[in-house]
Formats: structure tokens, C-alpha cells, sequence
């Protein structure tokens, strides 16, 4: 019999989980021959979150809970999710119910009779979401992978790809460019956006932004190249300006010129940054995660 694991990365979602829990129970218990876990990772909610997933577990022998010390990120949610499941196919989906549950039978059916190793369900619009998400498209030129932006972390997984992503054990962690790098087979089912059905997205435009630059530094060295570029376009274009002052003296004209190339020049400086910082959390090896409560015993 074959075991899906559903991983829930949880930060502050009180209002949606009892929801949710319903929604997907009811789906697991219709797909036939099959065992299940839900695995709620508890990332350092300060609401009612961890109570609730207490009940849930008292309720239900195939609900587990683990609750962060703090809050450490989706990411490293998700990581720690696929680091204690045990099923044979994993899935990995939001608790605010906008990724579709009635999915996870679809999904199942691809990878156990159908060549798939991954069957990742994609937006095809994005209404009421910020449109920074266009920025996706940036990040897939850049890193040349496939990372549309509907395409998410909505995904059922082999246990041999789970197993190929555990291997990349970096710290700075972008899983939607993880999921394109280990490869696999992977079949697309579309699918149209909802609203949340409580609470408010944890997504602000502050951290949006963060992510989608996080995803260019962690799979592409295409920024230092861009700089390298415009930093010999401007070089050329001061041996031009120098030339042409020699006979005009434009006093202001040069001022703008020093203040723009300076401006540059911190800009190039902050993208070599990007990549040392990235380097030095490396070096320092610190766990990705840490864990303070649980209802399960932790996978060595």
C-alpha cells in the first residue's frame, strides 16, 4: 500500500486550519489503497496556531505536528518537511487552501501510472496577488530554469526525488529552483486562483522582493557578468565625457556624471555582497532549522 506524505508549512494560520485539515482528510480518505500523514510544520506562529495542530493530532493518529523555535522561513518549513516524511509520494501545499486539494488524487494517479516523477500543479492567473510575481520571469532568464511564475511549491514528488533534493543541503535555500536543478519528469496541471479562506498573506511587497533576488543569487552569476559589462560601457563613456569637457567645461554636467558612476559603483559593490554574504551563512553551517515541540520522533 502506498503511503503519501502532505507537508503544511503553518506561520500564523489559526483561521484556516481547521479548514483545511477537513478539506484535505476528505480528499486522502477518497483516493483508494493508499496511507497517509499530514506533517503541519509549525514555523514559529504567534497565534493559536500550535494548539490547533495539538488537537488535530489528539483527533487524528495521521496528523503530526512540528513547532520551530522561532521563525525561520517557508523554506526551511518545507525542508524539514521533506527531512521527516516517510511516505513514498510527497506533497507539498499551503494551509490557506488556495492550493486546490481536489488536486492531490489527480496527481497521485500521474506519478503511480503514468512516467512521472514530480506532478506539480500551476496557476493560471494570479488575481487579487501582487504583481511583483512577474518577476518570476527575470529569474528564470537569468538562471536559465524553469521557474514560471505560476509554476510554485505545489507538487506531489517521488521518494526518489525528495531524496535528490535532501542532498542539497545549502542554507540559503530557494526550493523552486531546487525542484528545477535535481531535474525529473514533471507534469503540469493548471489551475485557477482563489482567495484565501482566512487570515492575511504573509507576503508583503518587502518580502516578495526579497525572495525573487534571493532566487536570482542562489542559482545565477549573471549579475556579476551584467556588472562587468556596464561597468566597461561606463568607462568608455567617461574617456568620451573627459574628452568632450576638455573644450566645453560643463561643471554641472560632470557633477551628475560622479554622483551617477558613484551610484553605480555601490550598486556593483552591494551585488558582490549578495554573493559573499551567501558564502559566509555557508561557511558557518548552522542548522536550517530547529525544532522545540513535536508529536513525532524526528528521522535520523
Amino acid at each position: 500500500m502506498d503511503k503519501i506524505s502532505v507537508i503544511v508549512p503553518c506561520f500564523n494560520e489559526e483561521e484556516v486550519l481547521p479548514l483545511f485539515y477537513k478539506e484535505v482528510v476528505h480528499t486522502l480518505e477518497k483516493i483508494q489503497n493508499i496511507d497517509y500523514e499530514i506533517l503541519f510544520i509549525n514555523d514559529g506562529s504567534q497565534d493559536h496556531s500550535e494548539d490547533i495542530l495539538k488537537l488535530l493530532a489528539h483527533k487524528n493518529k495521521h496528523c503530526f505536528y512540528y513547532s520551530f523555535s522561532r521563525n525561520f522561513g517557508k523554506e526551511a518549513a518545507m525542508y524539514a518537511g521533506l527531512e521527516n516524511a516517510s511516505g513514498d509520494y510527497v506533497v507539498i501545499m499551503d494551509a490557506d487552501l488556495q492550493h486546490p486539494p481536489y488536486l492531490l488524487e489527480s496527481m497521485y494517479q500521474a506519478l503511480k501510472y503514468e512516467d512521472y516523477d514530480c506532478c506539480a500543479g500551476k496557476r493560471i492567473d494570479r488575481i487579487g496577488e501582487n504583481k511583483l510575481r512577474n518577476f518570476y520571469k527575470v529569474i528564470q532568464y537569468l538562471t536559465k530554469m524553469d521557474m514560471d511564475d505560476g509554476a510554485g511549491d505545489f507538487r506531489m514528488m517521488t521518494r526518489q526525488m525528495v531524496d535528490a533534493i535532501l542532498e542539497l543541503k545549502e542554507y540559503n535555500r530557494y526550493m523552486k529552483g531546487m525542484f528545477s536543478f535535481v531535474g525529473f519528469n514533471t507534469k503540469w496541471l493548471e489551475f485557477h486562483n482563489v482567495e484565501r479562506q482566512g487570515g492575511k498573506t504573509k507576503w508583503s511587497f518587502k518580502s516578495l522582493f526579497s525572495y525573487a533576488f534571493k532566487g536570482i543569487f542562489s542559482f545565477s552569476s549573471t549579475p556579476i557578468t551584467i556588472a562587468g559589462v556596464i561597468g566597461g560601457i561606463l568607462i568608455g563613456i567617461s574617456l568620451i565625457t573627459s574628452l568632450y569637457s576638455s573644450f566645453v567645461h560643463p561643471i554641472s554636467y560632470l557633477t551628475s556624471l560622479v554622483l551617477f558612476l558613484s551610484g553605480i559603483q555601490l550598486i556593483f559593490v552591494s551585488i558582490l555582497g549578495q554573493y559573499c554574504s551567501s558564502c559566509y551563512f555557508e561557511a558557518k553551517q548552522r542548522p536550517i532549522y530547529i525544532i522545540k515541540n513535536t508529536n513525532k520522533k524526528l528521522r535520523s
